[in-house]
């Protein structure tokens, strides 16, 4: 697996090495797509965003799109049982997992694809073969309610002080595949001890980061001990008075990959899709929903600072993959 780490200056600076040799695109039998009729797309795309997404390709090519959304872990474990069933029903996977996708890779089950505007991609969050390219990125840090008088904490280890207690909340990651990235890198920053601190703090664990954000802005908790900004950035525009902390010791931005999936029911149409989601049309509308476009020629949300001022932590995403199943044990033996 290619060791898919997002560092600061390559996502400040990422230019794409195809786009200066010159890029040719895999093409795409639109036609044929059109005749499928359909695409099956399985993804942890934000539900309201993953809806507008669907609905403009089905707009612009006839094709209909059949979506399942859940959270990443969620996804991926139905993916995985299908296969393993020997079924399969997914023509595009998109999950904010590149662990898995690594993982993904080595079984064989993604078609290498390389559709137009692949080489606008920051290169770090690509495979250069093709077998899975970045829709989105996900800005994590901490969320705080502004209008409580809270002391707003600077660092992840801020989070443990018993000023805390009782006001903390955090997705779990058995359920959301982002959380599993940001437990994986924490507890081997500052030790399991951080997060039995948390435990000890009260922290409250829901299923995913909108139900994170929902905690929030109904007033049950007042930190995200790890909210996303993208529905922190949604809830400011609603009018609720939430900030997003990127902290001293580094934000998280966890791509998600797409990938077409090899021997699917509607080939053409699952390439004309993920070539769909890297073109102009849903790579300009993620800003608008408070989301980092993927490609680097696109500007970050509105009020939001580019990728490139922000302190970003690396992580491991081959040590995160074969840890999966025990760092989601340590976690649940923690806060169950």
């Amino acid at each position: 697996m290619i060791r898919l780490v997002i560092a600061l200056a390559l996502l400040g600076l990422a230019v794409s090495a195809a786009a200066q040799t010159g890029f040719t695109p895999d093409a795409v039998d639109l036609a044929a797509a059109k005749k499928e009729g359909s695409v099956i797309w399985y993804t942890s795309t934000p539900v309201a965003t993953a809806q507008k997404i669907a609905t403009m390709f089905q707009e612009q090519t006839g094709i209909r799109v059949e979506l399942f959304r859940s959270g990443g872990s969620a996804v991926l474990r139905r993916f995985l049982q299908e296969i393993d069933a020997r079924r399969i029903v997914a023509d595009v996977l998109t999950v904010s997992d590149p662990a898995a996708a690594g993982a993904l890779i080595k079984r064989d089950l993604f078609v290498p694809f390389r559709p137009k505007n692949f080489d606008k991609i920051r290169n770090e969050v690509k495979d250069p073969r093709g077998h899975h390219v970045a829709q989105r990125l996900n800005v994590v840090g901490m969320v705080a309610r502004t209008d409580k008088n809270l002391t707003i904490p600077k660092n992840w280890t801020d989070l443990t002080d018993p000023k805390y207690k009782a006001q903390l909340v955090m997705a779990d990651p058995s359920y959301t595949a982002i959380q599993l990235m940001i437990v994986g890198t924490l507890s081997r920053k500052y030790g399991w001890e951080f997060y039995e601190k948390l435990r000890a703090n009260d922290i409250m664990i829901v299923q995913g980061h909108q139900q994170v954000s929902e905690t929030l802005t109904r007033g049950e908790r007042l930190l995200a001990a790890e909210g996303a900004d993208q529905y922190a950035w949604v809830d400011r525009k609603a009018g609720h008075k939430v900030q997003t902390i990127f902290p001293a010791d580094g934000t998280f931005a966890i791509a998600a990959p797409t990938a077409v999936i090899k021997g699917s029911p509607h080939p053409n149409a699952a390439r004309a899709f993920a070539e769909f989601m890297i073109g102009d049309a849903v790579q300009r509308l993620f800003p608008g929903e408070g989301i980092y476009a993927a490609r680097a020629d696109i500007e970050p949300p509105p009020g939001n600072p580019p990728l490139g001022q922000i302190k970003l932590i690396a992580v491991d995403y081959d040590q995160i993959e074969k840890d999966a199943a025990a760092l989601k044990k340590r976690f649940n033996e923690i806060f169950q």
